[in-house]
């Protein structure tokens, strides 16, 4: 389960995408992602994060540009046109 939480959204009713903006997050599994915007895009089975992301976990920080994560595999793809920091912690 992806949780997505904003404080606006659109929502298009005839393809089911959706635009999240503002304070987004998006929670799944141990991750928690935080950005400036979300572009929902059902048809292609994708979520694009962009602006100010941050990707957290357990053991790791992520700054990047834009982030697209697949909504069914969950994995994630990092695009930047800056150096990507990653801080990680040990336990």
């Amino acid at each position: 389960t992806i949780y997505i939480s904003s404080e606006l959204a659109n929502y298009n009713y005839t393809n089911q995408n959706s635009k999240f903006y503002n304070n987004v997050v998006i929670n799944y599994d141990d991750k928690i992602i935080t950005c400036d915007n979300l572009d929902l895009i059902i048809s292609e089975n994708i979520a694009v994060a962009y602006s100010n992301v941050i990707v957290k976990d357990n053991i790791s920080v992520m700054n990047a540009q834009k982030i697209t994560l697949d909504i069914l595999t969950k994995d994630i793809k990092i695009n930047s046109d800056e150096k990507i920091k990653i801080n990680t912690t040990s336990k």
